[in-house]
Formats: structure tokens, sequence, C-alpha cells
């Protein structure tokens, strides 16, 4: 939390990054490529059937919550981990700082249009799955999060273009504290999409069935968002974004979504 206090002091519209991260989580979470498999997930990590969650006993409640807690712990230590070492990379390949943001928007732009060719374009080898199944039997008690690290490793042509494109933005800042933040800002965004689910899985299923009716849309709406960050990186204007957005939020009223930390 310090870190956040210090990166905020520097510069008030950094709160907006986060919230950005966070969005992107969210919007992993919502991909064709997760929703669907998140009733198969949540019952291999918390050991209900789909039946059973969707009962809304509230006595699986706080068993929901911790164990979904402890694979969202899993995944966002892989999601960190990854951030650092991206980080760490961009800061020893490049020394100046607009050559690696420019480089950060065409990778973006790139994960954008990959994205969206996921929609598209029959091409099984170029969007295929790469899961890590481990046999969690065998880990007794530290299964959950090890199923989240596995989850974090996973390769999907949905996740993981939105997952890079936040990779990207968090190394081309130059900052350890700052990625690791906003990869966990990320994983908070998909790991509370995935607790909210948990605990209201009956409540949740007509707009779950919504999303999964528009979810090549959503897809598309998420690479159109991608490719427009990537150009903004690209022509180095991200700091008049940022400056455009925080005076929109004052405008509205929401100026102290700013102020958060």
């Amino acid at each position: 939390m310090a870190s956040l206090l210090t990166l905020a002091a520097d510069d008030p519209t950094r709160p907006l990054y986060f919230l950005t991260a966070f969005a992107a989580g969210i919007v992993s979470f919502l991909s064709p490529c997760v929703l669907p498999i998140v009733p198969a997930y949540l019952s291999l990590i918390t050991g209900l059937t789909v039946g059973d969650l969707k009962e809304r006993d509230t006595k699986v409640l706080p068993r929901i919550a911790l164990d979904t807690g402890l694979f969202v712990a899993g995944f966002t230590v892989v999601f960190v981990l990854l951030g650092l070492i991206t980080t760490a990379v961009g800061d020893a390949l490049f020394e100046n700082q607009t050559t690696l943001t420019r480089v950060s928007g065409v990778l973006i732009i790139l994960m954008a249009l990959y994205l969206a060719g996921s929609q598209v374009l029959m091409t099984p080898r170029l969007y295929q799955e790469f899961r890590f199944h481990p046999h969690l039997d065998r880990f007794g008690a530290a299964a959950t999060p090890i199923a989240g690290a596995a989850f974090g490793f996973a390769w999907t042509p949905c996740i993981g273009p939105v997952l890079g494109a936040v990779l990207s933005f968090a190394a081309q800042g130059q900052s350890l504290a700052r990625a690791g933040i906003l990869l966990i800002a990320y994983s908070l965004g998909l790991g509370c999409s995935f607790l909210a689910v948990g605990l209201a899985f009956g409540r949740l299923t007509t707009p779950l069935e919504w999303c999964k009716r528009h979810a090549r849309a959503i897809t598309f709406v998420s690479a159109a968002v991608l490719f427009a960050f990537g150009i903004v990186l690209v022509t180095d204007n991200f700091t008049v974004l940022t400056a455009r957005l925080s005076s929109w939020l004052d405008a509205i009223g929401l100026g102290r979504l700013l102020e958060l930390g």
C-alpha cells in the first residue's frame, strides 16, 4: 500500500492505471475462453457440484470464499512474477523510455489483432490453447493455490492478449513496484469476478448466460479498446489521454477516483 501511495503522489492520474488494469481483469473473466469454464473451475477448487453452487446454501459460502481466495492467490503470484520479469527485461533492453513505450504500443496492437482474429480466423494451430493440468490430489492443502498457479500459466487466445497488454504496459513504466501493483490490480479484477460468481452463482445465471451469448461482441470490443490503447502508446500520447480522462472524471463528479490509495 505504501508503494501505491507513493506512486499516486507522484502522478494523480496513476490511479487510472490501476483501475484500467482491474477492468482488464474483468474483461479477461468475461472472455469466451474463461467464462464458459468458470463453473467447472469453481467445482474443482471447492469440491462442490454445480448444483450445490446454485442452491445458495449460506453454510458453504465461507468455504467458497476461502477456496476461491486461495485460487486467486495462486494465479496472482504467477501474474506478478511475470510482470516483474517483463519489466526487468524491458528495463535492460531499452534505456530510452519513449522507445520502450512505443514498442509496448506495437505489441499491444499486435495482441489486439490477434484477439480479434480469434473470432474470425479458422486456424486452430494459431489459436491453440495451452493448459497445465497438475494432479491436484497429490498436493493436499496446497492443491487450490496450485490450481490457481496452473490457471495463471495457461495460455488461451482470449486471456493471453489482454494479460499481455497489461504486462507490456507495466514494463514500459520501468518500475518493479508499479509493475507489481498493476498485475495485482489485474488479478483482483479477475479474482473478484470469480469470487462474485462463486458466492452468487444461482443469482447470476441470467447475466452469465447473456455474457456467453454476446461473447463474440465482447471480444471485438475488447480488441478495439486494446488497439486504440496501442495507438495511444505508439504516438506517445498517453499523458495527454490520462489528463483528459482526469478532467472528464472531475467534470462528472468522479474525481475522487483519482484519490484512491
